[in-house]
């Protein structure tokens, strides 16, 4: 036993000593990996079980404000990454097809640029922190925390071996996509003046959907073309692709199509009752409230929500309700 923790020992030290990029070794987090897997697992441990546990007893935190800073803060620093990853190298210089790892003296601007990556990915634990503050759990999925608590880590691993090529393609359009994510969450947090603009919730949705796919479709590529770089980590990237899309496949099923089905149930059970509609048309007019625009919508349990009011088939002075 005690040879094979030697083995490891010295594996391990060869691996983050000998096997890394010595451009980074010396840079904030980039020693070892433990500070990065304890906050991960920290952010995990905190977020299903601390956290709810001591927002138990508490009133429900109104952030509103806070919200529209912080989404416009992610907005502009995923704007800045992603413009730092065109201006090192996807903007001209780098092949889409194979490219390997630079290391000019552009390549460590590469590099920065992945390390404010990494970075970002800690700043993102504030979307979950806020849900909790403001005990909205539901928002709190196994998706959402396997998302933000999988990511550091990876990112790390990237940061720590090949800070710079194929794979940073990924990073480039999550930024992308992050700076229509956060700035239609700011939008969002502004409130119910707002909300007749945030028709494309299930866009945005599809929309990261279809990183996923261009994310494994340009990382497997290399299984069937030689290039210089570490085939381990495009198979880590792409497989990173396949799992989020699968997981972001179901959120869109259960929050959009089952949806529709929800609310076709409701409208034929609500004209089979004879109910009357705020808009006197045979369709109910359905609103849906900042936090369910958050949270991909939802009907309230058959009940129709117009102008953020439950109507449950009252007209709007109050005086018609549903009739038998």
């Amino acid at each position: 036993m005690a040879y094979l923790l030697q083995d490891f020992y010295d594996w391990y030290h060869d691996l983050i000593d000998n096997q890394s990029d010595s451009r980074v070794k010396d840079w904030p987090m980039m020693q070892s990996p433990v500070p990065t897997l304890l906050l991960c697992l920290s952010y995990a441990y905190f977020c299903k079980s601390l956290a709810p546990r001591l927002m138990q007893n508490r009133k429900p935190f109104d952030l509103r404000k806070t919200l529209v800073v912080y989404n416009l803060f992610q907005t502009v620093f995923s704007a800045w990454i992603f413009y730092e990853y065109l201006q090192s190298g996807w903007l001209r210089d780098y092949s889409y097809r194979c490219q390997p790892v630079d290391y000019t003296p552009k390549g460590l601007r590469m590099a920065e640029t992945c390390w404010w990556y990494y970075i970002s990915k800690f700043t993102e634990f504030f979307d979950t922190f806020f849900f909790i503050l403001r005990k909205k759990y539901q928002h709190v999925s196994t998706l959402h925390v396997i998302h933000h608590g999988v990511m550091p880590f990876s990112v790390w691993m990237g940061m720590k071996f090949a800070p710079g090529g194929h794979s940073t393609f990924f990073a480039m359009l999550n930024s992308f996509v992050h700076i229509v994510m956060y700035f239609y969450y700011m939008l969002a947090a502004m409130g119910p003046q707002v909300q007749k603009y945030l028709w494309w919730k299930r866009y945005l949705t599809a929309f990261q959907m279809i990183q996923f796919v261009a994310i494994f479709t340009h990382q497997f590529q290399l299984l069937w073309t030689d290039c210089d770089y570490p085939k381990g980590f495009m198979v880590w990237i792409g497989l990173h692709g396949v799992m989020f899309l699968f997981l972001f496949s179901d959120f869109y099923k259960q929050s959009y199509l089952k949806k529709k089905e929800r609310i076709r149930a409701a409208e034929k059970k609500a004209s089979e009752n004879g109910k009357v509609y705020l808009n006197g048309d045979s369709k109910p007019n359905v609103m849906l409230s900042q936090e369910e625009h958050l949270n991909g919508g939802s009907y309230l349990n058959g009940h129709i929500e117009k102008n953020g009011q439950i109507t449950n088939g009252i007209t709007s002075n109050g005086s018609i309700r549903s009739r038998k």
